[in-house]
């Protein structure tokens, strides 16, 4: 089993590690996953939080830009995207109608991020774990990435 690490994860990170330099911010949520994931976790991210996070570049103000874009890129470096294939394609169309039906829906980003990690076979971490819940089937941890 992997883990697919939501937005809300890397947007955490961000803010709480902002001061330090890029290189050096990467190494603690490195230290910090492990922790909180075990060692041995593989990692990624869904294509959809690739683009969530390059959004966020784009929307920075020009002084916060640049540290944002070294963030970002980082994180897509270290955590590559998992691509948004006929498999996910298949769990989405399911989820999709089984949270309509049930007047649960989740949002179409997040809805991306649960069929990727369904489709995978892994489990979601993120801080929005109430939300992720309603999604029957997914596993999904809450990690605390506190220092």
């Amino acid at each position: 089993m992997g883990t697919l690490l939501d937005t809300t994860v890397f947007v955490c990170m961000e803010r709480e590690l902002r001061r330090l330099p890029t290189d050096r911010a990467m190494s603690e949520i490195a230290r910090r996953l492990a922790r909180e994931l075990g060692v041995h976790e593989e990692t990624g991210i869904a294509a959809i939080t690739a683009s969530e996070l390059l959004r966020g570049v784009h929307r920075a103000t020009a002084e916060h830009r640049p540290r944002r874009a070294a963030f970002v890129e980082s994180v897509l470096e270290a955590f590559p995207p998992i691509a948004f294939d006929l498999a996910c394609a298949r769990a989405h169309a399911l989820l999709w109608a089984s949270l309509v039906s049930a007047g649960a829906d989740i949002g179409p980003h997040d809805r991306l991020v649960a069929s990727t990690a369904i489709a995978s076979g892994w489990r979601v971490a993120t801080n929005k774990v109430r939300h992720f819940t309603q999604v029957m089937g997914l596993e999904v941890v809450e990690p605390n990435l506190a220092a």
